[in-house]
């Protein structure tokens, strides 16, 4: 390494772990400037040549996208190339272009500042949204919207490196991620986005280290300047010193070798060394994310989350539609279950169209509360549940349950639906396992009773601490205080495992909290029947729970327990899982 590189202050700044991964190497600053636009009045003769050249515009746009949809079906897959049909679909929206070609004729306007302030009109309504996913959603429209500009202006994006680079940014686009990893793309850098982000998502497919939600690296970093990405913890380094510069070399070397001796767990069962077992789960958005979760050694898929149904569309699906997707799911994971979670929208996921703002929506209309106040909806997602569970590999999840009064309802509403395909002699799983996600507090309270009332129960930590603990971990003033080890954490978890272990009911997680090596072993030692996460994160896991005896992890699980904050817990699990958990993997909270 250049050696005046490493005499400059180290600079070390947090994010996001959007794509785990560690990356060394030379930051590339991509400085994507908003085209300018003025506004630039047109006489009479000019109007129709604006128009062609608003045309041409779109033309060269659709291009552009076509090209980069087939570049990003070849290198992840057509599901999730998905991002770019939309984009497609807004430069081929007849009302939205008439619209603008009416004005440019009426108000004797350039093209380039009706398609800006038209298509800036649904991205300012999408950017004040409550809801995170709209948010990010609203970047892809900034997206078409400058792409439809920089045409009209031709101009030329750079998307081309000299040599292996970290892409540091403000933002990235979906067609940025796609298009920089044609290059030799080491990892990449944002000041906004989070994890749902289409650039965040695309990055975990193409397995590039990314941290998002950074701030100040744009303004901190250089073209040229040495950096480290490290995806694991949400770290971006700049200027390393050497010492650090070590570190993280021998930390990547672990990590190639240790990718290594994971692929040789894939056909191994997660089993303690005195032979316990547990089950391996998969989280999925999408149908053809299941072979590719096999791959990683899932035994099933312990989360199918209904809401990607909704992506890209205004309305809901029908029950012939939603029926088919389940069957796909179900069939390609057979003879493995398949938990299929009804919708969960409202908070920050994605919401109704008709819904009214709200001052808070994470404690307001969403998850289930919406499919007991839209009976038709919830129905109908029952009865092509239903329709797909033939091969009986699987079982219906409710979200943001929080009485037993609900659960009860949803009961009746699915007897309904069994009685409805009956009539129709449509055959199903009459014996379809009904289970729920613990991540309201008050569920968590009432957790052997609620386990009474159903076949299963799945811990969703996510919002669980969040609740627990009062604190949006998406606002940056209090999300220090998120933490999955805080002792009042711990003892919910244990309170909530026991509790359905008391009823004779299986208990899962699939929150973040799942796919943490670290928090394995206190899992495992509280009693906890099956693991479900990302699948990417499942060999590291499994890897754990296959180096330890359940009888030490209870004994860490119990000492656990001792303490009274979560700095305490952290410094003994730091210690306590060093054995068995590789060091890449340990908890590290730098101050």
């Amino acid at each position: 390494m250049d050696a005046e590189m490493l005499h400059k202050e180290e600079v070390v700044l947090r994010g996001v772990a959007a794509a785990p991964g560690i990356a060394i190497g030379k930051a590339y600053l991509y400085d994507k400037q908003t085209p300018k636009v003025v506004e630039r009045h047109l006489s009479p003769a000019e109007v129709d040549s604006e128009i062609e050249r608003l045309k041409h515009a779109l033309q060269r746009s659709t291009k552009e996208l076509e090209k980069i949809l087939s570049f990003a079906e070849q290198k992840i897959g057509d599901r999730k190339a998905k991002i770019f049909e939309a984009q497609i679909m807004i430069l081929h929206d007849e009302l939205l272009f008439r619209e603008i070609e009416r004005r440019i004729r009426d108000e004797a306007k350039s093209a380039d500042f009706i398609v800006s302030d038209e298509i800036g009109k649904y991205q300012r309504l999408m950017l004040s949204a409550e809801d995170e996913y709209m948010r990010e959603r609203a970047f892809e429209v900034e997206d078409v919207k400058n792409r439809i500009i920089r045409n009209i202006h031709q101009d030329r994006l750079f998307s081309k490196l000299e040599g292996a680079s970290v892409i540091v940014s403000e933002t990235l686009t979906a067609a940025d991620t796609v298009l920089f990893s044609r290059n030799e793309v080491l990892g990449y850098a944002t000041d906004f986005g989070g994890v749902t982000s289409h650039a965040a998502i695309l990055s975990r497919s193409l397995r590039i280290p990314a941290v998002v939600g950074l701030h100040k690296a744009s303004k901190m970093v250089s073209s040229g300047d040495l950096v480290i990405i490290d995806g694991f913890r949400g770290l971006l380094i700049v200027h390393p010193s050497q010492e650090r510069l070590q570190e993280y070399e021998e930390k990547l070397t672990q990590y190639r070798r240790f990718e290594v001796e994971l692929e040789r767990l894939h056909d191994l069962p997660a089993e303690t060394l005195d032979h316990h077992r547990v089950r391996m789960l998969a989280n999925l958005e999408f149908a053809d994310e299941v072979n590719s979760a096999k791959q990683q050694g899932a035994e099933g898929i312990g989360l199918f989350r209904t809401e990607s149904l909704l992506i890209n569309r205004d309305d809901f699906p029908s029950e012939d539609e939603q029926a088919l997707i389940y069957d796909s799911v179900a069939a390609k994971a057979f003879p493995d279950i398949v938990v299929i979670r009804t919708f969960d929208i409202g908070g920050d996921k994605v919401m109704l169209d008709s819904a009214a703002p709200e001052s808070n929506p994470f404690l307001g209309w969403r998850g289930i509360r919406i499919g007991l106040d839209r009976t038709e909806l919830l129905l109908t997602q029952l009865r092509a549940i239903l329709r797909a569970s033939g091969r009986k590999n699987v079982a219906i999840m409710l979200p943001m349950v929080a009485t037993l009064k609900e659960v009860r309802r949803v009961k009746r509403f699915l007897e309904q639906a069994k009685e409805e395909l009956r009539s129709a002699s449509i055959p199903f799983d009459d014996a379809i396992p009904l289970g729920v996600m613990i991540e309201v507090p008050s569920a968590a309270v009432m957790a052997e009773q609620i386990a009474k009332e159903v076949d299963f129960l799945s811990i969703g930590t996510n919002d669980l601490i969040q609740y627990t603990l009062a604190v949006d971990r998406g606002n940056d003033n209090v999300a220090k205080l998120y933490s999955e080890f805080d002792p009042s954490i711990l003892w919910t978890l244990k309170h909530i495992i026991d509790s359905a272990h008391r009823a004779g009911r299986k208990v899962s997680i699939c929150g973040e909290m799942a796919g943490n090596p670290v928090a394995t072993i206190l899992l495992l030692g509280f009693g906890l029947d099956e693991f479900s996460m990302v699948p990417s994160l499942i060999p590291g896991v499994k890897k754990v729970i296959r180096s330890v005896t359940l009888k030490e992890a209870q004994r860490i699980a119990k000492a656990a327990l001792e303490f009274t904050t979560v700095e305490e817990v952290e410094e003994f699990l730091r210690e306590g899982v060093k054995t068995y958990v590789s060091p890449l993997l340990l908890l590290d909270r730098e101050e």
